[in-house]
């Protein structure tokens, strides 16, 4: 029973891992997660104590983190080019498509519109995806843990909502890709 008592004095810390609560563990248990690199900037903790959830670099434990390492940029700081660049990705592929030999959408034979449809999204998926993943790739650089959001890259405006959400930025960019989508489309 005293056994029991100590393990809970010692285990007291929760931590977030995939948005899904752990622990309660020791804090010898959270720096070996620092260490292996499970945890970093931006994983929330709490212990007995504290009011909510906070920021593991906010708490006691950021002692652990490696020193060598500087936080990731926060929202404000955080380079957009490449967001906004993938935000008129859209209407980039209609200029890309446009610019195509006509053979490519239209062989000879063929009922033009469905063929056209079918073969615009060659041009216009690569492009977003490819844009989408250097994106979340350049953030990963610039030190954000984007595990959370990665998965979306496929899923554009997705993307551009959780990565606006999560860099606390303005929808300014994922609504100019949904604006530029009925752009395209209806061209």
């Amino acid at each position: 029973m005293e056994q029991e008592a100590d393990t809970q004095a010692i285990a007291e810390w929760h931590y977030e891992e995939k948005g899904e609560r752990r622990g309660p563990v020791a804090e010898s248990a959270i720096a070996q997660l620092i260490k292996e690199g499970k945890l970093t900037y931006g994983n929330m903790v709490w212990k007995k104590g504290l009011q909510g959830w906070i920021k593991l670099e906010y708490s006691d434990l950021k002692v652990h983190l490696i020193d060598d390492q500087p936080p990731p940029l926060t929202g404000e700081m955080v380079n957009n080019t490449l967001a906004w660049v993938l935000a008129f990705a859209p209407v980039l592929a209609l200029i890309i498509e446009n610019m195509l030999p006509g053979e490519l959408y239209y062989p000879e034979g063929a009922i033009w519109p469905v063929l056209k449809s079918v073969h615009r999204w060659y041009v216009i998926l690569p492009l977003n995806i490819g844009l989408a993943y250097c994106d979340v790739m350049r953030l990963s650089k610039d030190g954000h843990k984007t595990d959370k959001f990665k998965w979306m890259t496929p899923f554009v405006p997705l993307y551009l909502y959780e990565r606006s959400e999560f860099l606390k930025q303005n929808k300014a960019y994922f609504i100019t890709w949904i604006v530029c989508l009925v752009i395209y489309v209806f061209s």
